[in-house]
């Protein structure tokens, strides 16, 4: 019988601010997610690599995405970048492109990421998404 491990599952939580940022990596790293699991992503490139280094959080890089995805997203637009990103971490298309129009609207996007990598049309049915922090 398998041991289910809360941190083999991927969560994702929308916030509004890098102090926000800072609540929910602290809680994921709580529920037992190393550091290098959980990812930041905003719709632009700088405030993500601000958030992340002001949260020591990770970006999604080659490592998660498989070389192909890191080749392709240079010539891909920032939206299909992100939704790519996602996808490679098990997000589905209907919510690559939720979390995507929440960053269109300043929202930043952290990920506690279960660590199965996916490709093509595959993705996790298992992943919560929660709403804003109040």
């Amino acid at each position: 019988m398998m041991e289910t491990n809360v941190t083999n599952m991927t969560k994702v939580q929308t916030v509004r601010t890098a102090g926000e940022v800072r609540a929910q990596v602290d809680k994921f790293v709580a529920e037992g997610y190393s550091m290098d699991r959980i990812y930041v992503l905003a719709h632009d490139k700088d405030r993500t690599d601000r958030v992340a280094d002001q949260t020591g959080t990770e970006q999604i890089g080659m490592d998660e995405e498989g070389m192909g995805t890191a080749i392709a997203n240079i010539f891909r637009s920032r939206g299909d970048e992100l939704r790519a990103k996602m996808k490679s971490m098990g997000i589905s298309d209907n919510g690559a492109e939720r979390l995507e129009e929440d960053m269109d609207r300043d929202r930043i996007v952290v990920i506690a990421w279960g660590g199965k990598e996916y490709d093509n049309d595959d993705f996790d049915p298992t992943i919560t998404y929660f709403p804003y922090m109040m």
